[in-house]
């Protein structure tokens, strides 16, 4: 531990810099960081003023004979923060123009580059035209935490592209109000937008330890008083997730909660990362001895990654309250316990039965067969009903074929008929068997060990799963904490938290900023469900106003090629310009199994290691190999760069998928569920997106 009173810090912009030095030169860094946390006023650590630098608090710390680290060691206070480490050259050129300050507004620790700013003073002049910010005071928008210095550099911005080129030289806080106001937001709004300001503002602009406690510091700062926890940051200096957060995430983690939570967010915008710092903080402050957390989601892949990385964040003793499944695995094991008669089928073994149940199909009403099994899947079995009487009341929203009373009368002996067979097999699908968990917990009166429920990727469940996480935990404070995204639904199962029992009046919260992927990774995949509405899981409908990315690269890349060949060769080709090491930073996304299997052999066969990113399974990072998952596998995780290969015509989307549906209105949704799937896998991407194809391309390009 270091001395009393004394906070020594890391900041996210080392971490990228660590990760850039050699292999081979880690170790050393290692070294003096792990000591430098230990004791930052020891002998062994020589601190040195910096010639020429802007900034009289930072000083530089020698690693070895070529390489430096850039420390900032404020006069007053006990404050040692780790920013930067390169070869000496760069070492210094990088602390050369910074300045760090505490805002006297906000609080929070900032640093920007002085150059940028004496350059817009040189420059400023009346403007010849009005400006984006021309209506706003300096007070205004210094309370949003713009620096003072910066403000010349703001007036001058005409237009958003003008915001967007000078937000490297602007404190993200500052640069998320700008694009609120530049957006048209009220001043009223955007205060409201970024209340976690409020609490700090009329801050000591010398009390750096205070500044560090700040929520806007900690997205890029974090105090370090943890060997262990040091070693694993290192261990993983990309997966800054574990430790940086955005205020509206951290709001969201420690928020006092007095019953269901609902959380949207667009892809990237870290709803997971919330969901798991939630659980962790959940089972620190909330969690009894006695008691669990359940932490579940819709697919094993996800559940295993979750919690493969809750592993990452918890201590042993707050992992030891947590328990992570997909929540079918749960109603199986449930079930089973308890003495279940039938058994839950989640592939194909029901077909025989809608065969036979099809027979009773009335033909006056000319019905497709496939009408028969969608109404099942999307008005029976989410509802729950076991009755004529009360499919004749349900109001089938979105179905696209009207049933008038008597024909719901004509069709209803194929569902029963199909129910009867289910029975007499001892069969159950899986959404009918969350109904007999359900009914089987009223029955018994079954009290479950858990005291809060944190449900991931609540799109994909439909109504019996929630009504059946209802049921599961009381209702109390701190008992549901639901995160989602419409936008990525991919398994037709629309619902309305209030009808499944679940409250989220004055609860229902939203992520907007984006710090997976680029701005223009994001935009292209947002404009493939263009015109799409979605759900926001209430009966209301999600938007992406206001969902931006701080982050800018390159625009995504559309290649079409003639044959399989003339696309394999430009991926080999791609992949041969990158080193070996970043090679498993790529991940090649196929739609179907038999195509990824046969990008795979083409890969190998050039030479290439892969490694198949497999269900129910967690990626191993440490894997060498270009990653290969299918579009479903992919979700839930993310890489630098990924190739979206095969994005054909009759691929995507998936012809056989689509021709499917039963009318136009079937059709369409099915349509918009293969959108998701390639809007997904686009906003896997960090940096580069990639989009192959052979023969003809795919019209969602």
């Amino acid at each position: 531990m270091p001395g009393k009173n004394i906070k020594v810090a890391i900041g996210a912009d080392f971490l990228d810099a660590f990760s850039e030095i050699p292999k081979g030169k880690q170790s050393k860094v290692r070294q003096f960081v792990e000591k430098f946390r230990a004791e930052p006023t020891g002998s062994g650590i020589n601190y040195e003023k910096i010639n020429g630098a802007k900034d009289s608090n930072l000083r530089s710390v020698r690693i070895d004979q070529a390489y430096r680290g850039i420390v900032l060691a404020p006069e007053t206070g006990n404050v040692y923060v780790l920013l930067w480490v390169a070869h000496h050259d760069d070492a210094y050129a990088w602390a050369e123009n910074k300045v760090f300050k505490v805002h006297p507004e906000t609080g929070s620790l900032q640093f920007f580059d002085v150059n940028e700013a004496e350059a817009a003073h040189e420059t400023q002049q009346e403007p010849e035209e009005e400006g984006l910010f021309t209506e706003f005071r300096d007070r205004e928008l210094t309370q949003f935490g713009v620096p003072e210095e910066l403000l010349p550099l703001v007036y001058s911005c005409k237009t958003e592209g003008d915001l967007d080129a000078i937000q490297p030289h602007l404190p993200d806080e500052a640069y998320e109000a700008l694009f609120l106001l530049a957006a048209g937001a009220t001043l009223r709004e955007v205060d409201r937008e970024l209340e976690y300001m409020r609490a700090e503002r009329g801050a000591d602009t010398d009390d750096f330890a205070a500044a560090l406690e700040n929520p806007d510091t900690q997205r890029r700062f974090h105090i370090v008083d943890d060997e262990l926890e040091l070693q694993e940051i290192l261990n993983a200096p990309l997966e800054k997730w574990r430790v940086f957060l955005h205020p509206s995430q951290r709001k969201l983690v420690e928020m006092n909660a007095n019953g269901p939570v609902r959380v949207l967010g667009g892809a990237g915008t870290g709803k997971t990362v919330a969901a798991m710092h939630r659980a962790k903080w959940l089972a620190e402050h909330v969690v009894g001895e006695d008691e669990k957390l359940l932490f579940t989601t819709f697919t094993r892949n996800l559940a295993a990654d979750i919690e493969e990385n809750l592993g990452k964040i918890c201590s042993e003793e707050a992992l030891a309250r947590i328990e992570v499944t997909n929540l079918d695995r749960w109603v199986f094991h449930f079930l089973k316990k308890h003495g279940y008669e039938y058994e839950i089928d989640y592939g194909d073994r029901t077909e025989d039965l809608w065969e036979s149940a099809l027979g009773l199909a009335p033909d006056d009403l000319d019905l497709p067969a496939e009408f028969y099994r969608e109404e099942w899947e999307e008005v029976i079995q989410p509802h729950g009903i076991t009755s004529l009487q009360e499919y004749s009341r349900i109001f089938r929203q979105g179905r696209g074929t009207p049933l008038r009373r008597a024909d719901r009368k004509a069709a209803w002996p194929v569902f029963e008929e199909y129910q009867t067979l289910l029975n007499e097999r001892r069969l159950r699908e899986p959404v009918g068997a969350m109904r007999d968990a359900r009914n089987l917990l009223e029955e018994k009166g079954d009290i479950l060990p858990y005291r809060c429920i944190v449900v991931d990727e609540a799109q994909d469940m439909g109504m019996q799963a929630f009504k059946l996480l209802r049921r599961m935990v009381p209702e109390q404070s701190h008992d549901l904490f639901i995160v989602g995204d419409g936008h990525q639904s991919i398994y037709r199962r629309p619902v309305v938290l209030s009808h499944c029992g679940i409250n989220i009046v004055g609860r229902g919260r939203r992520l907007r900023i984006n710090y997976r992927t680029t701005e223009e990774n994001r935009k292209w995949a947002v404009g493939i469900l263009d015109g799409v509405t979605i759900s926001d899981l209430d009966g209301g409908v999600d938007s992406q106003e206001g969902y931006k990315s701080l982050m800018h690269g390159a625009h995504p890349e559309v290649h079409p090629f003639d044959s399989f060949q003339d696309e394999i060769g430009f991926i080999v080709s791609y992949l041969n310009d990158l080193e070996e090491e970043r090679r498993k930073e790529v991940c090649l996304v196929a739609r179907t199994h038999n195509l990824l299997d046969q990008y795979e052999g083409a890969l190998r066969a050039n030479g290439f290691d892969t490694y198949h990113i497999r269900r129910s399974e967690a990626e191993n990072r440490n894997a060498p190999g270009v990653r290969l998952a299918t579009m479903h596998r992919v979700k839930g995780i993310e890489f630098e760069r990924v190739i979206i290969a095969g994005v054909n015509d009759g691929i995507v989307p998936l012809s056989v998928v689509v021709a499917a549906g039963s009318n136009d209105v079937e059709r369409e949704n099915r349509e918009i569920q293969e959108r998701s799937l390639l809007y997904v896998a686009a906003t896997r991407a960090k940096r580069e997106v990639i989009v192959t194809s052979f023969g003809e391309p795919s019209r969602f390009l």
